[in-house]
């Protein structure tokens, strides 16, 4: 197959396109580079069936050879979504339809990748994709949870309308090697000030929760539901283990075995304060579960920052 992935250089998309190339697929990576880096994908450049395609999903493209989208663009991290969030709504809803519109064209399957952020603050849990939540539309996230909110809404409008074999995924809180050093959520955080030996930061009291699911559970779960006939979702992809942002912090200082200290300061505003897919859906559909547990995942991205941060000094 021939897949065109947006967002293709960010921490998410580079992994995909690594899985989708070593299973004998070309890619097309298409990336403006405004959170995606080089360095996650240069190690593909010189593969022959692999091209970077340096662009923004806001503006129009073709790409007349390909045989399904997976579409992956938007700033993802509240650090970089809220730098600039009247485009991070241009990039969810114009970026959107840009990839419909494609995927209309040229009648091939298109994958978005939505969020656990549409659930908001959730009054249900955990949640299930029948769940509609609970956003607040004029908080400062919203440019990112009603933005995604509005993609689902796009995509479900294109298959009842014209037909388009849409498949959307809401992702849980994923972690592993190529994050970002400044990605700014939970997992990044406490492991470059663990290694750097800074104060480990909780905002809230520590006793709010998050699941945590690897990025390899992630890919898997992503290429399962392309392959997957006659089903749209929305289906949760996430671990439904759930930790306390306390324990997460207290692991990840013994994994690196830091004499950093813990410091607590004010919860966000709208930030959850729990937060657990429920993936009933997923098992019955994909066949498919999380595998790696938490304690190996960090083992493995807190050596891959450890190197990045060596190179960085």
């Amino acid at each position: 197959m021939r897949y065109l992935v947006t967002g293709g250089a960010g921490f998410i998309g580079s992994h995909l396109c690594d899985k989708l190339i070593k299973e004998g697929h070309s890619v097309i990576c298409l990336d403006n580079f405004s959170t995606g880096s080089e360095e996650n994908i240069k190690h593909l450049l010189s593969n022959q069936n692999f091209k970077l395609a340096r662009h923004d999903v806001v503006n129009h493209f073709y790409f007349p050879e390909i045989e399904g989208i997976f579409h992956l663009a938007c700033p993802a991290s509240p650090v970089h979504y809220q730098i600039d969030p009247v485009k991070t709504v241009l990039t969810n809803v114009m970026g959107t339809i840009n990839v419909l519109e494609l995927a209309k064209k040229l009648q091939i399957p298109i994958l978005f990748t939505s969020t656990s952020e549409i659930y908001g603050d959730p009054l249900e849990h955990p949640q299930k994709e029948t769940y509609f939540g609970n956003v607040n539309p004029l908080s400062p996230r919203a440019c990112y949870d009603e933005g995604k909110r509005c993609a689902e809404t796009l995509c479900m409008d294109y298959h009842r309308q014209f037909g388009v074999d849409i498949k959307i995924v809401r992702i849980f809180n994923t972690y592993g090697p190529r994050m970002a050093l400044n990605d700014g959520r939970v997992v990044s955080n406490f492991i470059v000030q663990a290694l750097k030996g800074e104060d480990i930061t909780i905002y809230g009291d520590g006793n709010h929760t998050r699941s945590f699911q690897y990025i390899d559970d992630l890919i898997c779960a992503l290429i399962k539901m392309m392959e997957t006939k006659n089903f749209t979702g929305p289906v949760n992809l996430g671990n439904p283990e759930e930790y306390k942002i306390i324990d997460l912090a207290k692991m990840i200082l013994e994994l690196t075995n830091s004499k950093s200290k813990i410091v607590y300061r004010p919860l966000p505003e709208g930030d959850p304060k729990v937060r657990r897919p429920d993936i009933s859906l997923a098992k019955e559909k994909l066949g498919w579960e999380p595998k790696v547990p938490l304690r190996d995942g960090l083992g493995l991205t807190i050596s891959d920052f450890r190197k990045r941060l060596t190179t960085h000094l």
